[in-house]
């Protein structure tokens, strides 16, 4: 399939064609990001997808953040189920149609119930983990230079433990803008799940992203191996991002 023929890679989310289905809030978003050979893949994607790739390769994402405000039809907040942090991993695809989303090998969550939910009405492949962010002063942290606070995201997944993350960030004051490469990472707006026998396209809509250069200080990691990528957590990752955050509409599934 040829560029010309794909969603066009943007900064700015295309309307959602209805009435938004759900909604939440992402906030304090670390975006790590390795390239990896399509070939990896491939083979992890639902049926009729293929890698998307950008300067001849695909990426893998390790992301966590914090969720909340979530709604779903129009209601008022959920209060506690939804809220939470989540680690995900993540890939970037293509349909038939030319059609760009994210696959989600896994996503960590500590509210079960939230998992049930996801699970069960769209197939997504969230797991039921104890998920924590602290965040610290970091050295230098006066709001006078690059330096600024340390986010620390743990997630452990319940019944089997091996499967973990420790994750220390340290944003800094540097916007990225114009940046094609990131634009290609953070500007996503779908996700494909496979439910009921087929590959499904669901839209999702934001404001751009308020992207930062930052710094992993620390990765501990084993949910990339889980997912099938051993070893990749042993080397630095090729693109480290901060978002402070958006608040995200989801419209229906197509």
């Amino acid at each position: 399939m040829t560029d010309a023929a794909m969603d066009p890679i943007s900064a700015i989310a295309p309307l959602l064609a209805g009435r938004a289905a759900a909604s939440q809030r992402w906030s304090h978003l670390m975006f790590l990001h390795w390239r990896v050979d399509a070939a990896l893949v491939a083979p992890l994607l639902p049926a009729g997808l293929v890698p998307d790739e950008f300067d001849g390769t695909s990426w893998v994402g390790l992301i966590p953040f914090v969720l909340d405000r979530a709604t779903v039809f129009g209601s008022p907040p959920i209060p506690y189920f939804g809220t939470f942090v989540e680690v995900n991993v993540r890939l970037y695809a293509v349909d038939e149609q030319g059609h760009r989303g994210v696959v989600f090998v896994s996503l960590e969550a500590s509210r079960l119930a939230a998992v049930l939910a996801a699970r069960a009405l769209f197939s997504i492949p969230y797991m039921w983990s104890r998920t924590r962010l602290e965040v610290s002063s970091g050295p230098g942290s006066t709001g006078q230079g690059s330096a600024g606070p340390e986010f620390h995201y743990t997630s452990r997944r319940h019944l089997t433990g091996s499967a973990h993350t420790d994750i220390v960030v340290r944003p800094t004051n540097r916007p990225v803008v114009g940046d094609l490469l990131a634009d290609f990472l953070t500007a996503r707006w779908a996700l494909f799940t496979r439910t009921r026998g087929r590959t499904v396209h669901l839209r999702n809509h934001h404001e751009p992203w308020a992207l930062y250069e930052a710094e992993l200080l620390r990765l501990d990691d084993t949910l990339l191996a889980v997912a099938g990528f051993p070893g990749l957590a042993e080397r630095p990752p090729d693109s480290v991002l901060y978002a402070p955050g958006v608040t995200t509409w989801f419209g229906s599934a197509g």
